[in-house]
C-alpha cells in the first residue's frame, strides 16, 4: 500500500480532490501499482503555525 503525504497551506475540498487525483494517477502511471492501492494524507498547516525565517508566514507580505 503506497501512500503519499502532502504538506499544503488551507485549500478548498474541491482543490485537494484534484490534487489527490492527479498524484494517484500519476504515480499509478509510472509505479504500475493499481490507483486503488494508494492512500493519500494531506496535511493543512495554518499560515500561523509556519515560520519562514524569523516570521510566521501569516506576517509575511
Amino acid at each position: 500500500m503506497p501512500v503519499i503525504t502532502l504538506e499544503i497551506s488551507k485549500y478548498p475540498k474541491e482543490k485537494k480532490a484534484a490534487l489527490v487525483k492527479e498524484l494517484v494517477t500519476k504515480a499509478s502511471e509510472i509505479t504500475g501499482v493499481p490507483a486503488q492501492a494508494f492512500v493519500t494524507l494531506i496535511k493543512e498547516s495554518d499560515p500561523d503555525n509556519v515560520g519562514l525565517g524569523t516570521e510566521l508566514l501569516s506576517d509575511k507580505h
